[in-house]
């Protein structure tokens, strides 16, 4: 197995990895964030990635989402751990919460959401964007490996918007009035693309503020690094149980997420396109 890591680099910092080595990928759909960094833990590969950059050099709406997932899957990894930093829309999920979410609603506007296009036409199932196996997994790592202290929260509704501004207070009452439960910016198009690459992919993320729904807490970003360091303890122990602990004979439904769903003929798809898109659905269009 390998078992791929997008977060901050504090994240690698903390995880003991053993015969590093890194990786410059070039995709057909740009450069990623940064090179990859691939070493050995508890006897697993790891494929770590910053989603930002070393230096959070891209903003939410320019990450290189579609590269990096394309990244990862042509080192190999096949299941996906991703970190995020969000807001609370919840009054009893406080900052220094932990949450494992198990739904998403896409709020973004200006992101690439898809690998395919330009002559291939694709409907994925996204009904439960999130790999259930891989979300119970982090979130029993999240329980395991955290002091007492630390709440953890299985479950939710992770809505994502545009960014790089935070919510307007009419926005963030609106979302609160759905029954969403955290806010963030990162993680679409990332989960809808790592299912159209068959990753199994979940994210544990950690709430940093109250969005600016809660009258005495309006978010500002001293506030949301401030917790975050906080929460980046938690997070890198969470990581570390979970690749340590990882099943032997773990399976999961997204890694035949692609069958059944191209609408277009193989000898219809254009010849460029084909080989665009070969690393990621080369066994359908034989």
């Amino acid at each position: 197995m390998t078992i791929g890591v997008i977060g901050g680099s504090g994240i690698y910092d903390a995880l003991p990895l053993e015969n590093v080595r890194t990786e410059s990928i070039s995709t057909p759909y740009g450069e990623p964030s940064d090179a990859v960094t691939i070493g050995e833990l508890a006897g697993r590969e790891v494929a770590f990635l910053p989603r930002h950059g070393e230096d959070h050099r891209h903003p939410p709406t320019d990450a290189s989402y579609r590269a990096n997932i394309y990244a990862l899957k042509s080192v190999g990894v096949d299941r996906v751990i991703s970190t995020n930093a969000v807001g609370s829309l919840r009054e009893d999920l406080p900052p220094r919460t932990l949450v494992v979410p198990d739904q998403l609603f896409d709020r973004t506007k200006h992101r690439s959401p898809t690998f395919f296009g330009d002559g291939m036409v694709v409907h994925m199932g996204f009904a439960d964007p999130y790999c259930p196996a891989l979300a119970a997994h982090l979130a029993d790592s999240a329980r395991e490996a955290t002091d007492d202290e630390t709440k953890t929260e299985e479950g939710g509704t992770y809505v994502c918007i545009e960014g790089p501004q935070f919510s307007t207070k009419a926005e963030s009452e609106f979302y609160r009035d759905q029954g969403w439960d955290i806010i963030g910016m990162t993680a679409i198009p990332e989960a809808k693309l790592a299912r159209e690459a068959e990753l199994s992919y979940a994210t544990v993320a950690g709430i940093t503020d109250y969005d600016v729904w809660k009258e005495d807490s309006e978010v500002s970003l001293e506030e949301v690094r401030e917790n975050a360091a906080a929460n980046r303890k938690s997070i890198n122990a969470v990581v570390e149980h979970a690749i340590r602990t990882m099943p032997d004979d773990f399976e999961s439904e997204a890694w035949t997420a692609l069958e059944g769903t191209i609408n277009t003929p193989p000898e219809a798809i254009p010849e460029e396109t084909r080989e665009r898109v070969e690393l990621l659905a080369g066994e359908y269009l034989e």
